[in-house]
């Protein structure tokens, strides 16, 4: 059995927030489009980014959805899984980090981004839109980031995408900022 395929079975995509626990990929989705329709003349960006933290015998990633109303308020929420082995090459646990945050955009398809842009249509020539993104938590200067040598790389697998278009550090705010502050703490199982 293959990482992924071992990942995949411990992998529920349960999504969480302060407010709302077990919530499934589809109640994300209503929960961002009814967000949206709160002010469809607004701005938005939705964004996904995933972080990790090595911790004694596993490391924990935590994935972030985020759906910001620029200037004007966010929802989101994230889901955890760990990896019950300590990963320490650099390269990997990126890797890892890429291939969560695009598994979970894989789900907000452009079916799925269409239901959120729907409410936006009437507006759109009063400045309403959305932007797509997936944050990689990695950085581009060498000398202050280990990950700068796999941000091409990591770039590249995201746009190959299609859909989203890749953020780095330090613009990466959903997986180096919200993703990451749940990722402190090891998960009990």
């Amino acid at each position: 059995m293959t990482m992924m395929s071992t990942i995949s079975t411990w992998d529920e995509l349960c999504f969480q927030n302060l407010s709302e626990i077990d919530m499934s990929l589809d109640h994300v989705l209503e929960r961002i489009v009814r967000f949206i329709s709160k002010d469809p003349k607004g701005a938005y960006q939705f964004v996904i980014g995933t972080d990790s933290q090595v911790h004694r015998g596993q490391t924990k990633f935590v994935t972030g959805i985020v759906i910001h109303r620029i200037g004007r308020g966010a929802w989101a929420c994230y889901r955890q899984l760990a990896i019950p082995r300590q990963l320490n090459s650099i390269r990997e646990k990126l890797t890892l980090e890429t291939s969560f945050s695009q598994r979970v955009a894989g789900y907000f398809d452009s079916k799925a981004v269409s239901r959120m842009e729907e409410p936006l249509l009437p507006y759109l020539y009063q400045g309403a839109m959305l932007e797509t993104f997936i944050d990689i938590d990695a950085g581009t200067e060498p000398v202050v980031n280990k990950t700068a040598m796999y941000v091409q790389e990591m770039v590249d697998r995201v746009e190959a995408m299609g859909m989203y278009a890749p953020r780095v550090k330090p613009d990466a705010c959903v997986a180096s900022s919200y993703a990451n502050r749940f990722t402190k703490n090891r998960m009990v199982r």
